[in-house]
This record gives structure tokens, C-alpha cells and sequence, in this order.
């Protein structure tokens, strides 16, 4: 009994041992199973937070993105919005009041838009709230009466700051205040409409319109509307409004109403204003912060400026508006016409170059604006006539650079592709003036030849044959010319012939002059010559200009200041026309304009010859030895010919002298100078060495040239030196052309006079040649024992002509008045009489 309840017991605790083995194994999988599902719960837990602040990064990464696309493609926007603003009310249309000032438009162009306030969005800079009506709208305003009075004020301000006096005419309705709510305008004088007035109003301005063929200036009729005129408004009255809202833009009339309505159409823009804040029908839903209105002071200084503009009549044309709307369409086959300026009516005055009138003769005092006319007429002639069809020739005998704008210069390469050749300071150089008749003149022999080959060609049947092309006329401008033909001397008789030859033949080839000046005494000079003021029938008289219109025509003394009278009939009273004339000395309007056209040049446009009185040429690079003297082996030329200046000419030659194996070729060069002299033999020296192999060898006698020999000697280095110390005329034996430059050899002194005589003499069919620097004619003399047959050639600097007589084939030496920089070169086996040479700059640019 007892046995078999202790084996119950054992078999119960069995049992229990392995029930709480299993359910500790169970716990553990379960605690297990718990810890797995609590780290599987804190793992989904920190993704979702990651996740959650990723897509926060993401999205405030897009939203960044977002915003600064935005302000960036606002930014961008309403800088665009900005720049239309700008060109559709520039000036005075769409200024700040605090920057506010009248500006006239361009001509042809359309007024633009005009401002009320601003449009604010999102922090951007504001943007100008423009709205329109000149060309364009009827203005309707609706809103509290007194800021819409100040908002019509503005915009009528503007309206009449960004046109041209006179151009818009003001017309008032105000039957409450009787023109007192837009009194500020009283100085302009503007038309008050009061109670009754509005039948007579509506009805004037539709006939007005019916009336009108094109629009001349604007209208602008503002309706001050009370509460009277809108109740008793009848139905006659709202037909001829109707009728001015419809056709009333097309004629130049605008409405600007205020307490009236009207019919719904596309011209009408609607302002509608509340707590200074507006929208306009052109804008949509935007919103316009209106401005301030205008400074009371400001509107009455600008209608006091305007009434005072309006009495003095409209501004004389600008240089601008002389200009075609094509550059370069016009052809000058015909003949040359180009406005100058405009009369008193706008209307632009024309001068007209052609058969008839061929040439010009511009006069007037001094001041008178004869320079600014020939500016005004040349930029006009310059914007209608190309290359192809105008040729430029310019002198200018005053003592400014009044034609040098035309040319290139150190601050602007640009010139005037018509000017070929362009004379300033020619005041004390009358060769330059000559040399430019004798090139007009062999031009007018070319293209008459050319015309007779053609005419034979014609006549002989021969239908294609060429008849040179079309010759582009040529347009020479001569200002003070008595400078050239108020000499009594041979170069003012040839000039006088040659202008007189130019403007006889010169019309039928193509060919004019333009004369100016601005004495009494200058235009004697022409009457002077019956045959040639004949040909001088396009008169232009400036204020108080004498002797230039017939005498019994009075016009130019009466004509104020910035006028001129223009005559095509020799003047003759009855053909007179009055110009007001444009002020072309804007220098930075006229560069803008050379630009455009030089821009525009056509390919092979040769740049114009410049020559300036005041100006020194350098000796150019092609009459210096590139490196040394070329050796004895090289080609030696027969006959070179030495360099001594530049020639007063059209085409800026150098003066040379031959020097060949024929007896007196040699070179004195006169006069006290120092340094012309240096530079004179300098250039001839050097001229020389470049052209072949030669032998030199430098005398310098004279202290005050030895700076000037040496550094000839430095470029010349196999020259042999001589001074005071060893004077020596016996240059050494060479098989190349030796050639002896002496400086200051009339202190050479009687012992060694009879070595330089025989050199002299017998030197040059031994191809040695002396060209020598003499201080005066006597001292050359004493030198040669009075027996001048070795020189062939000199060159005078400051040595009056009549010292000159014995070396000069006529009784009493040349007419010959010694110049600064200027030399007098005669070579008796070429020249029949000397020409005047410039010396040129040799020593001043080496170290």
C-alpha cells in the first residue's frame, strides 16, 4: 500500500518535472518570439522615422527648388516686364515724379503708354502700371471724384510732357468748378467748356472728325461730368459721344471722362479706382498702387516753360531729322539734294546740287554758324549719297581743324567714307589749295575724255560700248577761300583759273564747289571775276551777310540768329527761302553717326588723305636702310635720287632729287635753321643708303649739328667722320656712289675753298655728290668764288628771295617768303619754277 503510493507520487512528480520543463521551454520560445517581434517593431520603427525625415528633406529640398525657380522665373519675368515698360513710356511718360522731366520723342515714333502708379507682387521691385492713350484709347474713370482728378492731372502731364509743344490741344468740360479742377494748365491757355457748352462741344468734335483727313496733332477733350450733366444728358448728346468713342482715335481725338458713361467698345480703357487703388481693363485683375499726384510747383514751371516754348515757335530740326529713313538709297545721277534744315512751318528746305544751280556760295560774319552750316550739310549729303555716288574734297583756310571730325584721328579711328582728301590749317600753305585744283582738274579732263570716247563709240554704232560707269560726284568744299585767290602773285591767278575752268566745265561732269567765307573783302574777290561768280548761282546768306544776295535783297539782314537764307537764283529777290538750321557741333552725335555710316563702308574704301598745316611728316620707314648699309656687290641704280621733304600735293609724294653723273649735281641747302637743315640732310642721307649699296662721308663743321650728324652716322655705319679737326674733301676712292654730307660747310674757311670747288665741280661725273648745309646765299658764294654752275639744286629755308637771285634762272629770284617748317626746293633740270617742300622729321624720333 504504501510501496504503490510512493510509486504514484513519483510517477505524479514525473509528470510535473517534465510539465514544467515543458513550460519553460515554451516560456523561452515565447520570451524568445517576444524579443524577435519587439526587434522586428523597434527595426519597422527607426525605418518609418527615416523614412519620414527623408521625405521631409526631399520635400523641403523640392520646395526649395520650387521657390527659387520661381522668384528666379519672376525675377526674370519682370525684368523683361520692366525693360517693356521702359521702351513703351520712356521720358517723361512713365518718370518717377521725382525724376520727372519733359522729353520730346524720336522722330517717327509713336507716343507710348503713360503712368499711374505700380504693380507689387511677391516682394519683387515694383513695376510701373501703364496704361494707354495717345493713338491708342478713350480713357473712362469711374471712382471717388477727387482722386480721380488728381490721377487725370498725372496722366495729362505726361501726356503733354512726352509730345512736342503745340502737338496736343486741351479742351476742358467742367461745368461744377468752371476749369478750376485743372487750373494748374491755365498757362497754357487750354479751352474751358462750361455748364450748357457740352451740345456745342460733342458736335465741334465730330465734325472735327469728319473734317479731317489725316491726323497733324492730338485732341484731348476731358468731360468733368457733375450730376446734372448725367441726368439731363439727352439722347443727341449720347449719339455724337457714341460717335467720338468709335472714330474718334483713328482722327487723333481722345476722350479722358470723368462721371459720364460710355458705350462699351475696344478703345475705351476703364480705370476704376477704389482707396487708391486701381484696375484698368488692359490689365485684368492687377492691381495699381496709384502715385502721388504731380508737385503743384512742377506742372506750373512746365506750362510756363511750354507757354514760353510756344511763343518763340517750334525748336529747329535736329541734325537727326535731316536723316532719310534708308541710308544710302538715293543715286547721284541726277544731281545732289539733301536737306539742310526746316522753315519756320516744319517743312524740311532742300539744296539741290546738279545742272542747275551747279555751285554754292555760303556767307556771313564772323559767328554767323558758316562752320555749323557746312557741317549740317555735309552729314545730310553723307546720309542719302554713298561711296559709289559722292566724293568729298575738304579745305579749310581758317586756323581751326574744322574738317578734321571727317578724318581718323588718335581717339576715333572712324572717318567719313565719302571724304577723299581733307586740308586743316591751311591758312599758310595756299600750295595745298592749288595742288587740289590741279587734281579736281586733271579729274574733270579724265571723265570729259571718258564721256567723248563714249559719245564716239555711240555715234560709230558700237550700242555696247562702255560708257565708263557711273563717276560719283564729286563735291569740293572751299572755306575762306579768299586765303587761295587774295594774293597777287602767279599761284592766285592759277587758282583763280582753275576754280573758274571747274565751275564753267565741272557741272556737265559731275563736279561742284561750295565756296564759303565770312568777310565783305572775300566775296569782292569774286565779283572781281564776272565769269566765275556767274557759275555761283545756290546762294546761302547767313544773318548780316553782305555782297552774297543781289543788292536789292534785303532778306539776310532781317533773319535772326541760327538762320539762313537759300537761294537758287543767284539771289535775286523773290527766290528767298528761310531755314532754320540744326546745330551739327554735338560732337557725340555726329561720332555716332560717322560710325554708322564707316561701319557700313564698302569693301576696297580707301581711308582720306589728311593734310595738316600744323602737322610735321616723319620721313617714312621706306626711305630708311632696313639694318646696314648693303655691301658693294649689291645692284647699284643709275640715277638715285635723294629724299629732301614731303611735297604739298594730293597724294602726299616726297620731293626727290636726282643725282645722276651730270655735271652740278649737287645740293645747298640755305638758311640759319639748324635742325631743318639737320633733318633735310638726314632724309636725303638715308634715302640714299636704302636704295642701294653707296659710300658716305659726313662733314660736320657747324657744333650745333653734331648731335644730328652722329646720329646719322649711327645709322650709316660705314661713313667716315670728319669735323673741324680734320676737314678733308677728298673722299676715299670706291667703286659705289660716294656722296659727301656737309654740315655748316661755309666754316670750312679759304684753305680748303678750292678742295670743295674742285669736288664740286668734277665730283658728280665721278659719281661723287656734295650735299651740303650753307648758312646763307652770300656764304655759298664766297665759297664757289661767284660762279653757282655746281649746284644744280637747293633748298631755301629761312632765306628771303631775293637772296636767292643769283641762283635763279629769272631776274630778281622767286616770290618767296620764308615759312616755319617749310622749304623752298628748286631743281634747275626739272623745275621751271620752285615748289614748296616740308621738310620731314628725321632725328627727333631716334635716341
Amino acid at each position: 500500500m504504501g510501496s504503490h503510493r510512493n510509486a504514484l507520487v513519483a510517477a505524479i512528480r514525473q509528470e510535473l518535472a517534465e510539465a514544467r520543463g515543458t513550460a519553460r521551454a515554451v516560456l523561452a520560445a515565447a520570451e524568445s518570439a517576444r524579443g524577435e517581434a519587439q526587434q522586428r517593431r523597434r527595426l519597422v520603427r527607426e525605418a518609418y522615422a527615416t523614412c519620414l525625415s527623408r521625405l521631409a528633406e526631399a520635400r523641403e529640398a523640392t520646395r526649395a527648388d520650387i521657390e527659387d525657380r520661381y522668384r528666379g522665373e519672376a525675377a526674370r519675368l519682370a525684368g523683361h516686364l520692366r525693360g517693356l515698360a521702359t521702351v513703351s513710356a520712356t521720358g517723361a511718360a512713365g518718370a518717377p515724379w521725382k525724376l520727372w522731366a519733359p522729353s520730346e520723342p524720336a522722330p517717327g515714333r509713336s507716343p507710348g503708354l503713360l503712368r499711374i502708379g505700380t504693380i507689387s507682387f511677391d516682394g519683387a521691385a515694383p513695376l510701373p502700371g501703364l496704361v494707354p492713350l495717345l493713338d491708342v484709347a478713350h480713357l473712362h474713370l469711374s471712382g471717388p471724384p477727387a482722386i480721380l482728378d488728381e490721377v487725370i492731372t498725372g496722366l495729362l502731364l505726361r501726356a503733354l510732357g512726352s509730345t512736342r509743344p503745340g502737338e496736343v490741344e486741351l479742351t476742358v468740360y467742367d461745368p461744377e468748378r468752371l476749369g478750376g479742377t485743372l487750373g494748374a494748365f491755365a498757362p497754357l491757355g487750354p479751352r474751358i467748356v462750361g455748364p450748357g457748352g457740352l451740345t456745342a462741344l460733342l458736335d465741334e468734335t465730330v465734325e472735327h472728325i469728319c473734317s479731317a483727313a489725316a491726323r497733324e496733332s492730338w485732341r484731348l477733350v476731358v468731360l468733368l461730368a457733375d450730376r446734372a450733366t448725367t441726368e439731363e444728358m439727352t439722347r443727341a448728346q449720347r449719339a455724337q459721344l457714341d460717335r467720338i468713342v468709335r472714330t474718334g482715335v483713328g482722327r487723333g481725338v481722345h476722350l479722358v471722362v470723368r462721371g459720364l458713361e460710355l458705350e462699351d467698345h475696344a478703345a475705351v480703357e476703364r480705370i476704376v479706382v477704389r482707396d487708391r487703388v486701381a484696375t484698368c481693363s488692359s490689365l485684368g485683375r492687377l492691381e495699381v498702387q496709384l502715385d502721388p499726384p504731380p508737385p503743384a510747383e512742377r506742372v506750373a514751371a512746365f506750362c510756363r516753360e511750354t507757354t514760353a516754348r510756344l511763343c518763340e515757335g517750334p525748336p529747329p530740326a535736329r541734325l537727326a531729322d535731316l536723316e532719310p529713313a534708308r541710308t544710302w538709297a538715293e543715286s547721284s545721277r541726277y544731281g545732289l539734294i539733301a536737306p539742310i534744315g526746316d522753315s519756320t512751318d516744319s517743312s524740311l528746305v532742300e539744296a539741290t546740287l546738279g545742272d542747275d544751280p551747279p555751285h554754292a556760295l555760303i556767307g556771313g560774319p564772323a559767328e554767323s554758324g558758316k562752320t555749323n552750316l557746312i557741317h549740317t550739310w555735309l552729314g545730310s549729303l553723307a546720309t542719302r549719297y554713298g561711296p559709289e555716288e559722292l566724293a568729298l574734297y575738304l579745305l579749310d583756310f581758317t586756323d581751326g581743324e574744322a574738317f578734321a571730325r571727317y578724318v581718323p584721328g588718335p581717339r576715333d579711328p572712324s572717318w567719313l567714307p565719302q571724304v577723299r582728301l581733307a586740308g586743316v590749317n591751311v591758312s599758310g600753305d595756299r600750295e595745298f589749295g592749288l595742288a587740289m585744283l590741279r587734281h579736281l582738274g586733271e579729274e574733270l579732263r579724265t571723265r570729259a575724255q571718258a564721256a567723248k570716247r563714249h559719245d564716239t563709240d555711240r555715234l560709230s554704232g558700237l550700242r555696247g560700248a562702255d560708257p565708263g560707269g557711273h563717276w560719283p560726284r564729286i563735291v569740293a568744299v572751299i572755306d575762306e577761300f579768299p586765303a587761295l585767290l587774295g594774293g597777287r602773285d602767279g599761284l592766285a591767278d592759277e587758282a583763280a583759273e582753275l576754280l573758274e575752268d571747274l565751275a564753267r566745265r565741272g557741272r556737265s561732269q559731275g563736279i561742284h564747289l561750295i565756296l564759303a567765307c565770312q568777310e565783305v573783302s572775300g566775296i569782292q574777290v569774286l565779283w572781281g571775276r564776272p565769269g566765275l561768280i556767274a557759275q555761283f548761282t545756290l546762294r546761302i546768306a547767313l544773318p548780316k551777310a553782305r555782297r552774297v544776295l543781289a543788292d536789292d535783297n534785303l532778306a539776310a539782314s532781317v533773319i535772326p540768329r541760327h538762320h539762313a537764307v537759300v537761294n537758287p537764283e543767284s539771289g535775286l529777290a523773290g527766290a528767298n527761302r528761310v531755314v532754320r538750321l540744326p546745330d551739327a557741333g554735338d560732337r557725340t552725335a555726329w561720332r555716332a553717326v560717322q560710325r554708322r555710316l564707316w561701319r557700313s563702308r564698302p569693301s576696297g574704301c580707301e581711308e582720306p588723305r589728311l593734310f595738316d598745316g600744323n602737322a610735321v611728316p616723319r620721313l617714312p620707314s621706306a626711305y630708311r636702310p632696313s639694318g646696314r648699309v648693303p655691301s658693294a656687290d649689291a645692284p647699284v641704280g643709275s640715277s638715285p635720287g635723294a629724299v629732301l621733304g614731303e611735297r604739298i600735293d594730293v597724294a602726299a609724294r616726297p620731293a626727290r632729287l636726282r643725282l645722276g653723273r651730270m655735271p652740278g649735281r649737287n645740293l645747298a641747302v640755305l638758311g640759319t635753321r639748324t635742325d631743318e637743315a639737320c633733318d633735310v640732310l638726314a632724309a636725303a642721307a638715308l634715302s640714299l643708303a636704302a636704295q642701294g649699296p653707296a659710300h658716305f662721308s659726313i662733314v660736320c663743321l657747324e657744333p650745333a649739328a653734331e648731335r644730328a650728324a652722329a646720329r646719322l652716322v649711327a645709322e650709316l655705319p660705314a661713313a667716315d667722320w670728319y669735323d673741324s679737326s680734320d676737314v678733308h674733301f677728298g673722299p676715299p676712292a670706291s667703286d659705289v656712289p660716294r656722296y659727301v654730307i656737309g654740315y655748316g660747310l661755309d666754316a670750312a674757311g679759304p684753305p680748303h675753298r678750292p678742295a670743295l670747288r674742285t669736288l664740286l665741280t668734277d665730283g658728280p661725273e665721278q659719281r661723287i655728290h656734295v650735299l651740303g648745309w650753307w648758312r646763307g646765299a652770300a656764304r655759298l658764294r664766297d665759297d664757289l668764288a661767284g660762279r653757282f654752275d655746281p649746284i644744280g639744286a637747293w633748298v631755301a629755308l629761312d632765306v628771303h628771295g631775293s637772296e636767292l637771285a643769283p641762283l635763279y634762272p629769272q631776274p630778281g629770284g622767286p616770290l618767296w617768303h620764308p615759312r616755319p617748317r617749310r622749304a623752298l626746293f628748286f631743281d634747275r633740270s626739272v623745275h621751271r619754277t620752285p615748289e614748296v617742300i616740308i621738310p620731314y622729321e628725321v632725328n627727333s624720333d631716334h635716341t
